[in-house]
């Protein structure tokens, strides 16, 4: 990594060949969570491992607008659009929006700002898009530092949500939204 460690982040189109770099990016993902003992967001087994996880990867990069960050060909990080949240938990907006799924970076590339360059991106092409709403939702549990994390962006916090999951355990979400 040390290499590329100074090469330029480039953002990209991304598409269907991008899967497999995608579910590496949420593997990875989970190991530095659960190293860190966070392991309420997305549990402890990696993303490959769940079914679910990887049809909904497949799904959002074949139609969805994908975009991937890479450094040096590396990818590093991963961001989707689409037209609304994609779920029964989260209220429709009411207007045109863009909604971004799948937001996530390499953290063996900390500190190089990849989440921030990728939504600065997604808030970019919605502007292009002649839209002025950019939503996300994210897990709200723990310490809240990923709510943090969306607000220190520009986002401000809209709704609150529970995910029921099959574990009998409820998953705590929160929607944000910034104008464009």
């Amino acid at each position: 990594m040390n290499d590329i460690s100074r090469e330029p982040l480039r953002i990209r189109p991304g598409g269907a060949d991008d899967i497999p770099a995608v579910i590496g990016l949420f593997d990875r993902a989970v190991e530095w969570l659960v190293a860190r003992g966070r392991t309420g967001q997305w549990g402890t087994k990696p993303w490959s491992a769940h079914p679910k996880a990887v049809a909904m990867i497949e799904r959002y990069l074949t139609t969805g607008e994908p975009w991937i960050a890479e450094i040096g060909g590396v990818v590093a990080g991963t961001v989707t659009l689409t037209d609304g949240p994609g779920g029964d938990s989260i209220p429709a907006a009411g207007e045109p929006e863009r909604y971004i799924h799948l937001l996530t970076a390499d953290h063996r590339f900390a500190g190089r700002g990849i989440g921030r360059a990728l939504l600065a991106h997604a808030a970019e092409q919605t502007r292009k898009q002649g839209i002025s709403l950019l939503r996300v939702d994210c897990y709200a549990g723990d310490d809240g530092k990923l709510v943090a994390y969306y607000e220190s962006n520009g986002f401000e916090r809209t709704v609150p949500f529970t995910v029921n999951r099959e574990s009998g355990d409820n998953w705590p979400g929160q929607v944000l939204a910034r104008r464009v």
